[in-house]
C-alpha cells in the first residue's frame, strides 16, 4: 500500500516507518521536525511540513496515490497540555481536523491514530477494557478523545474508515540500536532511569511513594515500540481488507511499579540507580494497566516483548551507543 506516515520522524512513527517498509509498503513521512528527528527516518521520504498545509497535503496524496495514512503528529505532554490548553486544541485537534477534511477530499480512505490511554483519566478498574468510561483528566487526553469523537462521525458520514490504537507507556527501542527515544524535555520513565545510569543525571526523582500499591509508587503497562508498530500495521491491512472502524489498546497487559523498573534496569545496566523522593504529580492514578484482549482476538495481534527486562535492555542499547540521542554517536559507555 502507499502510505503517508505524519509524524514519522518521531519515536513511535519512525519505528512503525521501519516496519512498514519491511513489509514492503511505500511509505512517504510528513514531519515539521519540531519534535521529530531527520535521522530517524531511514530510506524513505522525508517531507519537511505540516498537516495544516491543505495544499501540501492534497499534492502528496496525489502525487503518491496515497491510499492509507498513519497520524502520529500531535503534541504529548500532560504537565504542559495542562499549562497550554490553547496550544493541545490547536495542534491534537484542530490540526487533526484538517488532516481528516484533506483526506475526505482527495478520496483517501483509511486512518489509523495513534491514540492514548490518557482518554480514560482515572481508570475505575484495572486492566483497563475499551468499554471503560472516557473522561480523561487533562487536555492532552481530552485532544485524543475529541478526535476519535470526530474520526467516528466522519467514519459515518464520508465512508472513512478508522482504526484508533490507545496505547499505554511505549518504551524500548528497534534491537539494532540505531532508532529509539529521544525527547526534550525527556519526561519518560525508562530513558530516565538510564540517564542516571550513564551518569547523564545524578539521580532519578519518583513523584510519590504513597500510592495504595505494593511498594507505594505508581503501577504501569510499559509495551514495547515495535509492538506498537506492529499493531498498526495488522490495523491499516485490516482496514484494506474492509475491516469495520475499531478502537483498541494497546499494553502487555501487566504492570510494573517505578521501583520495579529502576531495579530491572539496575539489573540490566549494572549500574546503581539513585533515587530522590517528591510528591506526587497531580492526575497520577496509582495503576494503569491496559486490557488487550480485543485486539489480540480482532487482529491476531501479539506483543512480541513481553518481559520488562527485555524491554529495558533493547532502550539501554540504544541510549549507551546514543547517550545525546541523534545528534551524535558517541563511544560505548562501559559496561
Amino acid at each position: 500500500m502507499n502510505i503517508l506516515v505524519t509524524g514519522g520522524a518521531g519515536y513511535i512513527g519512525s519505528h512503525t516507518v521501519r516496519t512498514l517498509v519491511g513489509k514492503k509498503h511505500h511509505v512517504v513521512v510528513l514531519d515539521n521536525l519540531s519534535k521529530g528527528h531527520e535521522a530517524a527516518v531511514r530510506g524513505v521520504q522525508l517531507v519537511r511540513g505540516d498537516i495544516a498545509e491543505r495544499l501540501l497535503l492534497k499534492s502528496l496524496f496525489r502525487k503518491h496515490d496515497i491510499e492509507a495514512v498513519m497520524h502520529f503528529a500531535a503534541n504529548s505532554l500532560v504537565g504542559e497540555s495542562v499549562l497550554q490548553p490553547a496550544g493541545y486544541y490547536y495542534n491534537n485537534l484542530v490540526k487533526g481536523l484538517s488532516l481528516l477534511d484533506s483526506m475526505v477530499k482527495s478520496g483517501v480512505r483509511y486512518l489509523v491514530f495513534s491514540s492514548t490511554a490518557a482518554v480514560y483519566g482515572e481508570p475505575r478498574e484495572n486492566p483497563i477494557p475499551e468499554e471503560h468510561p472516557a473522561v480523561p483528566t487533562n487536555p492532552y487526553g481530552a485532544t485524543k478523545l475529541a478526535l476519535e469523537g470526530a474520526m467516528r462521525w466522519y467514519s459515518e458520514a464520508y465512508d472513512l474508515r478508522y482504526v484508533a490504537l490507545r496505547y499505554f507507556n511505549a518504551a524500548g527501542a528497534d534491537p539494532a540500536g540505531d532508532i529509539g527515544e529521544d525527547h526534550a524535555p525527556e519526561t519518560h520513565l525508562i530513558p530516565l532511569v538510564l540517564q542516571v545510569a550513564m551518569g547523564r543525571l545524578p539521580c532519578l526523582e519518583v513523584f510519590g511513594a504513597d500510592y495504595p500499591t505494593p511498594d507505594g509508587t505508581c503501577i504501569r503497562d510499559y509495551i514495547h515500540v515495535d509492538d506498537l508498530a506492529d499493531a498498526h500495521v495488522l490495523a491499516m491491512e485490516a482496514l484494506a481488507s474492509g475491516a469495520p472502524s475499531a478502537v483498541y489498546n494497546l499494553g502487555n497487559g501487566s504492570g510494573y511499579s517505578v521501583l520495579a523498573v529502576i531495579r530491572a534496569a539496575e539489573e540490566e545496566t549494572g549500574k546503581r540507580i539513585p533515587v530522590q523522593y517528591g510528591a506526587r504529580r497531580p492526575g497520577d492514578p496509582a495503576m494503569l494497566v491496559a486490557g488487550s484482549k480485543k485486539i489480540k482476538a480482532e487482529l491476531g495481534w501479539q506483543p512480541r516483548f513481553t518481559d520488562l527486562r527485555a524491554i529495558i535492555e533493547t532502550a539501554w542499547r540504544w541510549h549507551r551507543n546514543h547517550p545525546q540521542g541523534f545528534k551524535k554517536k558517541s563511544e560505548n559507555i562501559s559496561q
